[in-house]
């Protein structure tokens, strides 16, 4: 994900990453891909993009900037302490901070967050959005992703297994991404997946 303006004068941009999520079969899974690169050249090749919030029942990737998404993360977690089990509700209350808030509105990431029952995408508009088919992807190679999970998803594979096809997949086409993949997953209570 582009971080900096596009001005012939604007530093050089951070790209970053691949997370996609799915909820199939009894699970919710997030992913995320290690490379964090700054143009042509990879800064870090394992960066952990994906982690627990909550009490370990939320899930949570970003793609963007690191410590802007650390600062959210931080924001997420305080929401979910002042309304415990509501995960659309803590998402939702972050997204208006981070929409009003003149320090939150230069945040540069998008998040995308689970829980047992919901699965959404959250942005820096304001956005807080469930997935088509409980399937998104986001970041540089997201769209890559995206498309390969949704193509795997009839297929008699569970949530994880389509989740590291579909990544391997983004890694082999976006050099923003690679194949040192972190996945967390719970258990899901959906019963329309």
């Amino acid at each position: 994900m582009q971080t900096s303006g596009s001005s012939a004068d604007a530093p050089r941009s951070w790209h970053a990453t691949t997370i996609l999520t799915i909820r199939k079969n009894g699970r919710v899974v997030i992913a995320g891909d290690g490379q964090v690169s700054l143009g042509a050249t990879i800064i870090k090749a394992n960066a952990r993009k994906v982690r627990r919030l909550g009490k370990g029942d939320v899930i949570g990737g970003f793609a963007g900037a690191t410590a802007d998404a650390f600062t959210l993360f931080e924001r997420l977690e305080a929401k979910l302490e002042q309304y415990p089990a509501q995960l659309t509700r803590a998402c939702v209350e972050l997204a208006k901070d981070w929409r009003t808030d003149r320090y939150l509105r230069r945040l540069e990431a998008m998040m995308l967050v689970a829980d047992a029952e919901s699965t959404l995408v959250l942005t820096g508009t304001g956005d807080v959005l469930e997935p088509v088919r409980h399937v998104m992807g986001i970041g540089s190679g997201g769209n890559y992703a995206l498309a390969a999970a949704r193509a795997l998803l009839d297929q008699p594979l569970d949530a994880e297994t389509i989740a590291r096809k579909a990544m391997a997949i983004a890694a082999e086409i976006c050099v923003y991404t690679n194949d040192n993949l972190v996945i967390e997953s719970l258990p899901s209570t959906r019963q329309d997946e």
